[in-house]
């Protein structure tokens, strides 16, 4: 007995030494940073730029951690704002500013948004924001002016784009939220439900609900979520998402964190909407957070056939804390379990090699678990399909025309050009010729995949003194990989069209047309459909 209260004793005195070491640490480098600060303010040379090295210095201290872990200073809590609840106070539209020295184009206006009912529309020059040129402006400084409280309004002076005319539209702004359910409707075989869902911000739950509710009501017996490339959002709306699919008080998620007091377990709070109609969730490697826990509760109930590619592996939770000086730091305060009791985190930023480098857990490391039927899933790797799909793969020369907005560009000039288009299942866009001579006279990276592997090679056998002596054998290979800008062009015609088509059909019948167009060519999704389901 006396040997068990001295080991008591002794652990009991490690745990408080190992406070008070943490404690003491803390307290010197908090000191010596202070004294740090000071001496540099009254002895470095020049005058300090104190807001800049704060900001790098709390950024890369916290960088040290995990990538979620940011804070945020009150001069950006607008961009915060729209970063986790995608809400700002403007007039609803993406515009384009080609010339630093010329007007301000409006791109494209959100279906419903008070840019798009005062009758701006894609190709619209604005000339003047409260009869300031916007001449001079940058695209950031004129985005600026155009937002601003709701309730407030703006003055444009506007050309509109097919009369010419110069007319002043006054647009009051109002409290803009892009909407995470940007399509839900009936494929074509007049029985499929789609919806897809970008994001998960305060309310989706119910908008979701409501929009499963409306595809029931068209007659639809088979649901497909598709979550591919959805970063995640707030933990409860995906539980109320889970809610809409399995029975009421169902344990969706379990959050753990530093204080086991402060663990919490999230249940299903509503009735469901539906226990029956065969679910398919779409998942890829952009499907994160609370698409996991969607993805994942619903596989481990068994209640969904998740199909794709394995998801990006975010296990982490993040609270938003208030920081002096209005600014806030989200911090990550938890790890989060879903129903099977798997965690799906795929990085352990806990443990870094020297370089600081993390790596994901090997799949020899992760631990088995079972779903309610019994199937077997795993941890620590994001959420793995019940079904594979083939993930298409873009050139990189479609890439390269994305990325540079050639694409965006050419849709903006085909708009002035035609004042209307058909619908979109009629829509087919037929004058690639027009595009490629748009495209050759625009500077961006044209070259192959394996031309661009060229280039990387040429230049290591220059570093190595060995690119004069191989130059016979360099010039036949690039006799051969090299391609005309045109030539390439013409080579992915069938690869490029689809994303012309999109960016023009969105400008005409907003992000659901553009959506549509987008599952006119999805073959991941049309592979789905023919897919068996899990049992359930």
């Amino acid at each position: 007995m006396k040997r068990t209260i001295i080991a008591i004793a002794l652990a009991l005195a490690a745990i408080s030494a190992g406070a008070q070491t943490k404690s003491f640490n803390l307290a010197r480098w908090m000191q010596t940073e202070s004294a740090l600060l000071q001496e540099l303010n009254r002895s470095y040379v020049d005058s300090l730029p104190v807001e800049r090295m704060q900001k790098a210095g709390i950024d890369a201290m916290l960088a040290t951690l995990d990538p979620y872990t940011v804070w945020v200073p009150e001069e950006e809590g607008e961009d915060f704002e729209m970063m986790i609840n995608k809400t700002y106070g403007g007039i609803g539209s993406i515009i384009y500013k080609p010339d630093v020295n010329g007007p301000v184009l409006i791109n494209e206006p959100y279906a419903g948004s008070p840019a798009a009912r005062a009758g701006l529309r894609c190709g619209d020059e604005i000339h003047a924001i409260d009869g300031q040129s916007t001449a001079g402006l940058t695209a950031s400084e004129a985005s600026d002016r155009m937002k601003g409280k709701p309730g407030t309004k703006v003055v444009f002076s506007v050309k509109k784009v097919y009369t010419g005319e110069m007319t002043d539209i006054t647009v009051t702004r109002e409290r803009i939220h892009l909407p995470d359910v940007e399509y839900a409707g009936i494929l074509e075989d007049g029985k499929t439900g789609y919806l897809l869902l970008s994001g998960f911000t305060s309310g989706v739950s119910k908008d979701v609900r409501k929009a499963f509710l409306d595809l029931k009501s068209k007659g639809m017996d088979k649901f497909v979520l598709d979550l591919r490339g959805n970063g995640g959002g707030i933990l409860q709306e995906a539980v109320g998402i889970v809610g809409l699919f399995v029975p009421k008080g169902s344990l969706v998620v379990t959050s753990k964190g530093k204080d086991s007091s402060k663990n919490e377990i999230f249940k299903t709070q509503t009735e469901p909407v539906d226990l029956d109609i065969p679910v398919i969730v779409l998942v890829d490697s952009g499907s994160a957070s609370a698409s996991e826990i969607v993805a994942g509760s619903l596989q481990d109930y068994d209640r969904a056939t998740i199909m794709g590619a394995r998801t990006f592996g975010k296990g982490l939770v993040q609270s938003v804390k208030p920081m002096p000086f209005g600014g806030q730091l989200k911090i990550t305060t938890a790890k989060y379990y879903i129903p099977s009791g798997r965690c799906v985190q795929a990085i352990d930023y806990s443990h870094r090699n020297e370089d600081g480098s993390v790596g994901h857990i090997p799949d020899s490391l992760t631990h088995e678990f079972k779903t309610a039927h019994g199937r077997t899933v795993r941890d620590g790797g994001g959420i793995t399909p019940d079904v594979e799909l083939p993930q298409r793969e873009y050139s990189r020369l479609a890439y390269s025309l994305v990325v540079n907005g050639i694409v965006e560009q050419y849709a903006m000039e085909y708009v002035r050009a035609h004042e209307s288009i058909p619908a979109v299942r009629d829509f087919h866009f037929d004058d690639y010729d027009a595009f490629v001579e748009y495209a050759k006279g625009k500077t961006f990276d044209a070259r192959s995949s394996a031309m661009a592997t060229y280039d990387r090679m040429v230049g290591e056998l220059r570093k190595d003194g060995l690119e004069e002596a191989l130059a016979p054998e360099l010039k036949a290979l690039k006799d051969k990989l090299e391609m005309e800008k045109e030539e390439f062009l013409r080579l992915k015609k069938d690869e490029i069209v689809p994303f012309i088509e999109q960016e023009i059909v969105t400008r005409y019948y907003f992000q659901e047309g553009g959506v549509e167009m987008v599952l006119r060519y999805d073959d991941a999704l049309k592979k789905a459909l023919e897919s068996p389901l899990i049992e359930i």
